[in-house]
């Protein structure tokens, strides 16, 4: 998922000059990087310490590569909830989209429809149930953040520890895949409100099934609702096309180690090489080392351009890589407006797409909100809400 950005309702956006922009870029962590929105105070509860386990399906290990010591997880106090679950559209198999590769989906003579986690503002961030309901609703392409666990398996993961979204806390490096796989990635669930554990339990309204204490969404399972891997969101949807980010994990100064996004990077490009997907996915990261080793394990697998190439082409003209097709940028960031009509202009000159990414608690997403950013000129838009963003461009 990409960095913290939000169109303020009660601040007016400020057109700046390119180096300006550029500066919000960094700031914003354009391609990538940053926490989506400033998580909420969460309720006190009391937490017990607890092994997790279960026993992954043939499709949770199939890429596991060690198995790392047993680590311990702490678990919050589960209430279980049987308020109503939002609205769920039941298939069997995922819709197929107008194009399954990049490039096809390039050449269609409309704006493109990339589910932000699945659509996280209306479905539990990054789930397959999430994955499932983003398709129904006739998305072109679905976008992950990928990390490793502590025995190095890809998982759909946007933050570096375990406790936004599960009932447990803990780091995703120091938990192996069965710990993680048994979580319930839906406990604090939100419509409109992701990170929010403030309010009461019966507001969660998915806690609970991946744990069998609630029935699930017709046409779905409990598994559904777990930390899902690269490969099962690969394999799910086959015919969509992913937009991948590589997220770095804290190091043990809590800043982001180039480490991780080197580590993860060559087990994406190995299960993308493995899957042949190397059509049908888009790596992005801040990190231009991360990229880096992407373009040299998968030199046919396009991205996008991380921090200091985008800075070097915006105010130096610095050529970008030919496989950074599309250039992911945030709308606003901190009242400063990115996507400008000249922005958007240089990038098409070029033979480049614009996507505009947009998350935060401060942002509504409608079809009408959707339908001002297609009149800046974007190409792509990464929806949290792909129904209503299919809607925008289907008029």
């Amino acid at each position: 998922m990409k960095g913290t950005v939000g169109l303020r309702s009660s601040v007016e956006p400020r057109r700046l000059g390119p180096a300006a922009v550029v500066a919000a870029l960094i700031l914003a962590g354009c391609a990538g990087g940053g926490d989506d929105v400033e998580q909420p105070t969460a309720a006190t509860a009391p937490s017990t310490t607890a092994t997790t386990s279960s026993t992954p399906s043939a499709a949770d290990t199939t890429n596991s590569t060690s198995q790392a010591p047993a680590t311990t997880a702490a678990v919050r106090t589960t209430t279980t909830t049987t308020a109503q679950v939002p609205s769920t559209t039941t298939t069997s198999e995922a819709p197929r989209p107008e194009a399954s590769t990049l490039e096809r989906l390039l050449e269609l003579d409309r704006p493109l429809v990339i589910a932000h986690a699945g659509g996280d503002q209306d479905y539990p961030h990054s789930t397959i149930y999430a994955y499932a309901q983003a398709a129904a609703a006739g998305s072109d392409i679905l976008e992950l953040d990928v990390q490793l666990t502590a025995d190095g398996v890809l998982i759909v993961q946007h933050d570096d520890t375990v406790d936004r979204t599960t009932e447990a806390t803990g780091r995703v490096d120091e938990l192996t895949l069965s710990e993680i796989k048994a979580l319930d990635n839906a406990y604090w669930f939100l419509p409109g409100r992701w990170g929010d554990q403030t309010q009461p339990a019966d507001e969660y309204v998915f806690r609970g099934v991946r744990t069998g204490a609630v029935a699930p969404p017709p046409g779905f399972g409990p598994d559904d609702f777990s930390v899902a891997t690269f490969r099962e969101v690969a394999e799910r949807f086959p015919h969509h096309v992913l937009d991948v980010e590589i997220k770095l994990q804290s190091g043990s100064d809590g800043e982001p180690d180039p480490r991780t996004g080197l580590a993860a990077a060559e087990v994406l490009a190995a299960e993308i090489a493995d899957l042949g997907r190397e059509r049908s996915v888009i790596v992005a990261s801040f990190n231009g080392e991360t990229l880096a080793a992407v373009n040299e394990l998968a030199p046919g697998v396009a991205t996008s351009p991380g921090l200091d190439a985008m800075l070097a082409w915006f105010l130096s003209g610095e050529p970008l890589d030919s496989r950074h097709r599309v250039l992911q940028v945030p709308l606003i960031f901190e009242g400063v407006e990115v996507v400008t009509p000249e922005l958007t202009e240089r990038i098409h000159d070029e033979g480049r797409h614009v996507w505009v990414w947009l998350s935060g608690a401060d942002v509504t997403e409608t079809a009408e909100f959707y339908a001002d950013l297609l009149e800046r000129g974007v190409d792509g838009l990464i929806a949290g809400r792909p129904a209503e963003a299919v809607a925008a461009t289907s008029k």
